[in-house]
């Protein structure tokens, strides 16, 4: 009897870790804009810039090439590699400047993600290509 509790607990686990871990998905992040924390809207050939800070939680100094992209299903976007140093415990903030494509279609949305040494990490930032253009009507006329 226990060990088929302890089975139901771990699939159940096991469904929710599965849940959560397909929150990182465009198609998720879709769904919940524009209120998503974390998404940020830009026309595309704006300009935006990305600031991560890093730390070094090592006991020793170490060395690391480190670049970033935004990757998302209709569109891409990639830094400049940069080397950052950094002794033990010590932090710095690195900024890399882009412009979404030209071609990034509007309602789209990508993902920022860290690459450094042969690691990556996706964070929680989406950039999300909103149109650039909007209808004002200036006057009109009934007769």
């Amino acid at each position: 009897m226990k060990k088929s509790i302890v089975l139901v607990i771990a699939v159940t686990a096991l469904i929710i870790m599965t849940g959560i871990s397909s929150v990182g998905s465009n198609k998720s992040v879709s769904a919940c804009l524009p209120s998503c924390r974390g998404v940020v809207d830009k026309e595309p050939k704006e300009i935006f810039a990305a600031e991560i800070t890093f730390k070094n939680v090592g006991t020793s100094e170490g060395t690391w090439s480190v670049n970033i992209a935004f990757e998302g299903e209709k569109w891409t976007w990639t830094g400049t590699a940069q080397k950052l140093t950094l002794g033990s415990c010590d932090k710095r903030t690195l900024t890399w400047e882009g412009t979404v494509p030209a071609t990034a279609s509007v309602g789209s949305v990508a993902r920022l993600v860290v690459y450094y040494n042969d690691s990556f990490q996706a964070l929680d930032w989406w950039i999300h290509v909103v149109p650039g253009a909007e209808l004002s009507i200036t006057s009109s006329i009934v007769r």
